[in-house]
């Protein structure tokens, strides 16, 4: 179900060098709670009521709208197939991109190293040789070889090997390195955990289907 909610007006709160501050506050239908977004824009644009005691934009046309309360992800949201081990980093992940890349880098790249040891069967050691080593054993198209190789790339792990030996470090990060290693994790949990379960649901009604009809089950 679609929560519907009305057009709250933004409430003043300054202006400083970087334009008029206004924060919109709504309540959830469905779970009571309140939802808060932190706006910012031309204070030219607005013109300025008094109501309840609050100054209120009017017409204001915010350059920027952040949701703050509570706290979210614009990114999709990670697949039930996925355990929890691998979402709960990747989630993190994505909730703190927006406020600290190095941070969400660094839990993707953990992420990351775990996904590869745990389900790629990739030997432990530093994430540079992993990635190789999972690279190597051409279990994966070609197209997931190129974006974990990327990685590395990206993240320029030779110049900065500390990516590699310990993944979990905060590190200066380049622009867009910590949605690279996100959107890799995406693509690997797809390979990895949807695709087989989405086949996995179709060969089951097709045997259900099989055996209704009395004929054997495939293999």
């Amino acid at each position: 179900m679609v929560e519907f909610h009305d057009d709250p007006k933004p409430i003043y709160v300054g202006q400083d060098v970087d334009g008029a501050w206004a924060l919109v506050s709504r309540t959830c239908p469905a779970c009571k709670r309140i939802i808060l977004n932190l706006q910012n824009g031309d204070p030219n644009s607005a013109q300025w009521n008094q109501a309840g005691g609050q100054r209120i934009f009017a017409g204001f046309r915010p350059r920027s709208d952040r949701l703050v309360r509570p706290k979210g992800s614009n990114r999709s949201p990670v697949a039930v197939e996925v355990p929890k081990k691998f979402a709960d980093d990747y989630v993190e992940g994505c909730l703190v991109l927006a406020d600290s890349p190095k941070a969400a880098a660094a839990l993707g790249r953990r992420c990351l190293q775990n996904l590869l040891r745990e389900v790629a069967g990739a030997k432990p050691g530093n994430l540079a040789d992993e990635i190789q080593a999972v690279i190597d054993s051409g279990k994966l198209p070609s197209d997931l070889n190129e974006s974990i190789d990327a990685v590395r790339n990206i993240g320029n792990f030779a110049a900065h090997p500390m990516k590699s030996k310990q993944s979990g470090e905060i590190l200066d990060v380049l622009p867009g390195e910590a949605e690279w290693t996100l959107d890799v994790l995406e693509d690997l949990f797809d390979f990895y955990f949807v695709r087989p379960a989405q086949r996995q649901k179709k060969r089951d009604a097709l045997n259900q289907k099989l055996g209704e009809a009395g004929k054997p089950a495939m293999k």
